[in-house]
Formats: C-alpha cells, sequence, structure tokens
C-alpha cells in the first residue's frame, strides 16, 4: 500500500512540474528491449500498464447490446483473435459478457489469463462501492475483474475508488481506471487516492481528438483508451464518409473504420468499438497489415471539430 501510495504522489507531483512520469516508468538502461509503460507493443497487440499487466490495445465495446447479441459478440471477438470487452453496470450486460466469456473459454480454449475484462461502477452506486463491487463479480462470474473503472466524476466518486483499491490488495480487481476525466479532473482526483489509475477511457473520434487531453494523460504513465472511437451511433456515416478518410482507405485498400482505428492505435489509444456485427468485429481487428504515413496522420488531425457526440 505505501508503494501505491508513493506512486500516487509522484505521479501528482509530475502533474504540477508537468514532467512525464510515461518516460519514468518507461526507462530500463538494463535491458533497453524490455517492455515499458505505456507503450504499445504491436507484435503482441497489448501495452504495459502501471499497474504491472498487460492490457490488449484493441477489443470490443458492449454498450447497448442486449444479452443474446453481446454473448454472440464476445464469444466472435475471442474466435477472432481479440482479447478485450468493455462493459459497465449502466449497460445492463455484465451477465452477457460473463457467459460469452465462459463459452468462448470452453469452445476455443482461450485461457481466463489470456482475456481481459473491463467494467464500470456508475454514479448512483457510489455512495455503496462494496455491494456495487461484489455485484459486478457476481454477474461476470469470471473469477476476477480485470479493471474497474469509475464510469463518471460524480458524489462519493473517491469512496468508492478507495473501495476498489481494497479490492486489488484482496486480488478480486486487477487493475483501476476512470471514464470520462479530464485534464482538471485528473489534477482534482488524483492526489486522494493510493493506486494511481490505470487508463482513462474518454470519448475520441477524428470530429473530437482532445489533443491536449490525450498527451497530459498519456505523459504521466496512464494510458488513454477510446469510446465512440466511429463518432457514436447516429454519427458514424457521417465520419466513415468523410473524404479525407475514404480517401486514405482507398489507397491503403482498407475500409474507413479500419483506417480510424489504425489513427489510434498510431496515437497510442487503445480502441473498443462497439459492434454486433460478427463481421464488423472480425474487420475492427485485422488493423495490422498496414501503416498510416505522417502525412495522413496530420490530414486526420486536421478533421478536429472539437465536436462531442455524448454528454460524458
Amino acid at each position: 500500500m505505501k508503494k501505491r501510495l508513493l506512486s500516487a504522489v509522484m505521479a501528482f507531483s509530475m502533474l504540477s512540474l508537468g514532467l512525464s512520469a510515461h518516460a519514468e516508468a518507461s526507462a530500463s538502461p538494463d535491458n533497453p528491449s524490455s517492455p515499458q509503460v505505456g507503450m504499445f507493443d504491436f507484435d503482441s497487440r497489448t501495452v504495459l500498464l502501471n499497474s504491472g499487466y498487460t492490457m490488449p490495445i484493441l477489443g470490443l465495446g458492449t454498450y447497448a447490446l442486449d444479452h443474446d447479441t453481446c454473448v454472440n459478440s464476445v464469444m466472435s471477438l475471442i474466435e477472432n483473435g481479440g482479447r478485450l470487452i468493455d462493459t459497465a453496470y449502466m449497460y445492463h450486460n455484465e451477465e452477457a459478457v460473463g457467459e460469452g466469456v465462459r463459452k468462448a473459454m470452453e469452445a476455443y480454449g482461450v485461457p481466463r489469463e489470456d482475456i481481459y475484462v473491463i467494467t464500470k461502477l456508475y454514479p448512483n452506486q457510489f455512495s455503496s462501492p462494496e455491494a456495487a463491487i461484489e455485484m459486478a463479480l457476481e454477474k461476470l462470474d469470471i473469477g476476477y475483474i480485470d479493471m474497474m473503472l469509475l464510469h463518471h466524476p460524480g458524489s462519493n466518486d473517491v469512496k468508492a475508488y478507495h473501495a476498489m483499491e481494497k479490492y486489488v490488495e484482496q486480488g478480486k480487481i486487477r487493475s483501476l481506471g476512470l471514464s470520462n476525466w479530464y485534464v482538471e479532473e485528473l489534477k482534482t482526483f488524483l492526489p486522494q487516492v493510493n493506486i494511481t489509475p490505470a487508463l482513462v477511457q474518454n470519448e475520441i473520434h477524428p470530429y473530437y481528438q482532445e489533443q491536449d487531453v490525450v498527451p497530459f494523460i498519456q505523459e504521466n504513465g496512464i494510458v488513454v483508451q477510446c469510446w465512440y472511437p466511429l463518432g457514436g451511433r447516429g454519427y458514424t456515416a457521417e465520419l466513415l464518409g468523410d473524404p479525407v478518410i475514404s480517401a486514405i482507405a482507398d489507397a491503403h485498400g482498407v475500409s474507413s473504420a479500419q483506417v480510424i482505428l489504425r489513427w489510434d492505435l498510431q496515437r497510442g489509444i487503445v480502441v473498443i468499438p462497439g459492434s454486433g456485427n460478427p463481421e464488423h468485429i472480425k474487420e475492427n481487428l485485422d488493423l495490422f497489415g498496414f501503416e498510416l504515413t505522417e502525412t495522413e496522420m496530420s490530414a486526420i488531425a486536421t478533421l478536429d471539430r472539437g465536436e462531442k457526440h455524448d454528454w460524458y
């Protein structure tokens, strides 16, 4: 606990001084080829978290998927080599995610340790966090939770995070994180907790790029993950049809969705596109046969409108 407390204090000190916790954590003079915290390994398709665990850099978001669709989507992801699944109390499908994981483990011979499941506590659970965590463990029924996030800031969020820290000590949760936290929220929150968040999950897509927020988070040794990477429901068609993105997709012989997801990966952002379509899930995992040029990355950067598609 003292070690984690020191880690949190150091992280906040770096926030205050404008230094890079990421650079500190990544230093490995004795073995420069060893994994570095926050750096993507495109061979293993994982990233080393500041908690010491590795996490896949691409996976599946399950928001709005009903039970049967969710089970089938999780199984499709795992069948096609994906290993990261994101759910939440407010998605009302934690049971389905757990069922899909268990069925896929049996059907495809994938060990539990190779699968990474993220879930979240919602603010209406923050006042009784232990009960909420126990409920999540019971609903998922997969032994432990790889990562638990606070869904967004709210009353008693520090209390809820402290409860999650206790479950890390017990081995029932492995890593902790936050969702919908930005620069000012992080500066306020970090000095109040003992375990530095391993992940911050925010809305990010070409029309809302968080060009200031993303580096701030990454420079402090925290991995960034994006929800709504393809713009979100009701906005996807416009984004996928954007002339700049379409032209890049044509140049590489891939889809617009693949271009956007690859753009995220090359920014060091973990992607969890949501889908209930097995073909789309398979396509969204196929991001390693091409690479965007600096010119193409810059062209997509110019599309930023600061256009947020959800209220968080």
